[in-house]
């Protein structure tokens, strides 16, 4: 059942890629096909790395409602963004080559996800009250900070901020596309040789060690892995809050098995229809009248807090 589940996934996900390949196609082809490729290419990327690295959080925290986003890590990004505006200005910083800016990001969250996350998964594995409430306190804080720094910038140089807070789907920088692309499937197919040892895990710990793994090891491993999925995406595109949270729910409910085989697949082919359905829809029914990353944020949050709120009352 779930393997007809993942040919029909498939099949649809084809179907959203021609329409986004071919739809409203004017003009030569020479240039619409690289051109939309292009695009193409980074909805899978980032569609991927995102369902991938909420699935791993959500493993090792045992946890279906938390996400790397919820963890404050996109306001680290925005609070990068914003530092380096303040330091070296605006224009200075729109000067800098794309992968000067791309690896600067990509080195500082990695670093600090990993704090941030080792910190509080392996001493409070179960407290998971605890670790929601610290990353929310983090969040905060990264927030406060950013508000801070921004009433001492030029006006006039804060629309560079505001372009950085949100995912970019319409405008990829080609030269990142390949590096992002290899950082991002040596990952996956790291994540991919474990998970049988991710579904012990999934077991709990006691389970785990009766069953011959070390969840330690498996923690830390597994949080390097998450570290460096959400790092790349969101320097390569952008913040995407909710599309995790979004994305491996559904993923639960299509095939609601325990089999990481079964749900890594899945969740990367319900990511990958909804950016490039949702991608197309707007760019050709909508006019992009609304970014694509608002309207996932604003179905996301609002699923979240169902979910919480469920919680409550079971």
């Amino acid at each position: 059942m779930p393997g007809k589940r993942l040919v029909i996934m498939t099949g649809l996900m084809a179907v959203c890629m021609v329409f986004h390949m071919t739809l409203g196609t004017r003009g030569s082809w020479d240039f619409v096909l690289p051109f939309r490729g292009t695009k193409l290419a980074a909805l899978l990327l980032v569609a991927v790395a995102v369902s991938t690295s909420t699935l791993l959080f959500q493993t090792v925290a045992r946890n279906r409602i938390l996400t790397p986003s919820i963890m404050g890590f996109d306001a680290l990004y925005v609070l990068i963004v914003t530092l380096s505006v303040f330091a070296i200005g605006a224009q200075s910083y729109g000067t800098l080559p794309p992968m000067v800016q791309f690896f600067l990001s990509l080195a500082i969250m990695v670093a600090a996800s990993m704090l941030l996350f080792g910190t509080l998964l392996l001493h409070r594995k179960e407290d998971i009250v605890r670790m929601i409430l610290t990353g929310i306190i983090l969040g905060v804080l990264f927030r406060a900070v950013n508000s801070f720094v921004m009433r001492m910038i030029d006006p006039n140089e804060y629309s560079v901020i505001q372009t950085s807070s949100y995912a970019r789907f319409s405008r990829i920088e080609t030269d990142l596309l390949g590096i992002s692309a290899v950082l991002v499937l040596i990952t996956l197919a790291l994540v991919w040789r474990m998970r049988h040892r991710l579904d012990v895990l999934a077991l709990g710990r006691e389970a785990a060690i009766n069953l011959g793994e070390d969840p330690r090891r498996d923690t830390v491993q597994i949080l390097l892995l998450i570290a460096v999925l959400v790092s790349v995406s969101t320097a390569f595109v952008g913040p995407v809050a909710f599309l995790g949270l979004l994305v491996t729910s559904l993923t639960h409910v299509i095939t609601p098995t325990a089999h990481h085989a079964i749900l890594l697949p899945s969740a990367a082919l319900i990511s990958a229809i909804a950016l490039i359905g949702g991608q197309t829809l707007l760019e050709h029914g909508l006019a992009l009248s609304t970014p694509l990353a608002v309207v996932i944020d604003s179905f996301g949050g609002i699923l979240f807090l169902f979910l919480i709120l469920k919680r409550a009352r079971t």
